[in-house]
C-alpha cells in the first residue's frame, strides 16, 4: 500500500517544517505551501493527488483557510480537510465546517493528537468509500432506519451515505462529510425533534455555548438540496424554540 500523502497549508515556516519532519518520520508523503492560492493550484491540479489536507485558518495572502475550503468544495474537490484554528472558538470551528472542513484542531496541539485526527479522517473516508462493498450495506425506506444504513430513500430522493452523494431526480449532488454526518444524524432521529445543542455535541463534538447560526446555515443549504420548495420545507422542519425534525 502506498504511503498516504498530505498537503500542509501553513504560513508559519517553523510550524510547517516541524509538521513535515514529523509526518515524514511517520511514513507520510508531505508537500508544503504557505498560502491559499498555492494550495488551490496543487489541490485542483490533475497531476497531484493528496489523501488529506492540513489547513491553517490564518494564512498570508488574499485567501484564508475558510476561503480555501469553500473553493475546494465548490470545485468538486472533496479531499478530507483538517483545519487548524488559532483559538478553537466554537464560532471558528462551525465556520470551518460550514466552509467544508471535516475536522478541526486548535493551536497549540500535540503531534500525537494531530496524527490521530489525520488517521481518523482517512479511516472514515475509506469506510465511506468502501461501504457499498460491505455485505451488511442496507437500503432503507422512510420509517425503516437502521443504525448502519448506507442508503436512505425518501420522496423520490436517495442519500448515498457511503459515496457522499444525494440523488434528486436526474441530478446528483456531492456532499461534504459533515453534511453527510448531519443528514445521517437527522435521519436516525426521523420524526423526532433534535435540538441545536444536541447537534453541536453529537455531530460536531462541541460542548460549549455558542452561536448556532452556523447550524441554521447548514440546514438552509440542505433544504436547497432536498426540498422542492426550500422556503416551504416538508422534510427538514423547524421546531420553534428547539431545533429541527426530519420527516421522510
Amino acid at each position: 500500500m502506498n504511503a498516504p500523502s498530505v498537503l500542509i497549508v501553513e504560513d508559519e515556516e517553523h510550524l510547517a517544517n516541524g509538521l513535515r519532519f514529523n509526518l515524514e518520520a511517520e511514513g507520510w508523503q508531505v508537500a508544503v505551501v504557505g498560502d491559499g492560492e498555492s494550495a488551490l493550484n496543487q489541490l485542483l491540479s490533475d497531476e497531484q493527488h493528496f489523501d488529506a489536507v492540513i489547513l491553517d485558518v490564518m494564512l498570508s495572502g488574499e485567501m484564508d483557510g475558510f476561503a480555501v475550503a469553500a473553493q475546494l468544495r465548490a470545485r468538486g474537490q472533496f479531499v478530507p480537510v483538517l483545519m487548524l484554528t488559532a483559538r478553537g472558538h466554537p464560532e471558528d470551528v462551525l465556520r470551518g465546517f460550514e466552509a467544508g472542513a471535516d475536522d478541526y484542531l486548535p493551536k497549540p496541539f500535540e503531534l500525537k493528537i494531530l496524527l490521530a485526527r489525520l488517521r481518523g479522517l482517512l479511516r472514515r473516508r475509506r469506510w465511506l468509500l468502501d461501504a457499498d462493498n460491505r455485505a451488511d450495506t442496507l437500503a432503507t425506506k422512510a420509517g425503516e432506519v437502521a443504525q448502519h444504513a448506507e442508503i436512505f430513500t425518501f420522496d423520490g430522493k436517495k442519500i448515498d451515505f457511503s459515496n457522499l452523494k444525494l440523488h434528486v431526480g436526474e441530478s446528483t449532488i456531492n456532499l461534504t462529510m459533515m453534511e453527510v454526518e448531519l443528514l445521517r444524524y437527522l435521519v436516525r432521529h426521523v420524526g423526532r425533534a433534535v435540538s441545536r445543542k444536541q447537534i453541536l455535541e453529537d455531530v460536531w463534538n462541541l460542548r460549549e455555548d455558542t452561536d448556532t447560526r452556523a447550524i441554521d446555515n447548514f440546514i438552509v443549504r440542505l433544504r436547497r438540496y432536498i426540498e422542492d420548495e426550500p422556503a416551504k420545507p416538508k422534510h427538514l422542519l423547524t421546531v420553534r424554540g428547539v431545533g429541527y425534525r426530519f420527516v421522510g
